[in-house]
């Protein structure tokens, strides 16, 4: 690599800078702490008295770290609530199967539709994933039942924590362990302006 040497403005190009940068005022300035020595102006019959030097501290802008956003908790669902939906006295506001995907299209199908479903304003819903094939087969037992083992880690994932609340295991009348009932959060809405 080599070096070259810069050439300085002309006094044309330092005008036209000067110019160009008369209202521009620098974003960050570095100021030092100095002492100021205070003055008094006595009468003229008076001899000038030197006050002692006080260090003057200028406040240092430091600029405040963003803080990292907490992901809201995830919470299991209530003894009470889980209890009204498999009587059916509480109803499931919408159900996505997602039987036969294959796992990047199973996540995109399920946070497309809690989003969807928080929109709407949602507040259960069923999560259908599958057993899995069932037996000793072409599977190895790592194998089956991908989609029932990776689902909940995704509801615990960052890009879904605002939409999911809670989630719990299916009553087996609504799947069972193929099945999770997501507890969506409400959207916070914004006050009209």
């Amino acid at each position: 690599m080599s070096t070259r040497r810069r050439r300085g403005l002309s006094s044309q190009e330092s005008d036209l800078w000067a110019f160009a940068t008369r209202d521009v005022t620098p974003l960050k300035r570095r100021r030092r702490k100095t002492a100021v020595k205070t003055v008094e102006i006595a009468p003229a019959d008076e001899p000038l008295l030197e006050k002692p030097a006080k260090p003057v501290v200028m406040a240092k802008a430091v600029p405040a770290k963003p803080k990292a956003l907490a992901l809201p908790p995830i919470a299991p669902i209530d003894k009470h609530e889980r209890r009204q939906v498999v009587r059916g006295t509480r109803a499931i506001d919408a159900r996505i199967d997602l039987h036969g995907m294959r796992q990047a299209e199973a996540h995109g199908a399920l946070r497309g539709f809690l989003a969807l479903a928080q929109i709407r304003g949602y507040a259960m819903v069923l999560v259908i994933t599958g057993k899995g094939a069932g037996g000793e087969g072409l599977f190895s037992a790592d194998q089956r039942g991908v989609l029932r083992r990776v689902v909940p880690q995704w509801l615990r994932m960052p890009d879904l924590r605002p939409l999911v609340l809670g989630f719990e295991e299916a009553h087996q009348g609504h799947g069972g362990a193929g099945a999770l009932y997501v507890r969506l959060r409400r959207l916070k809405r914004l006050p009209p302006p």
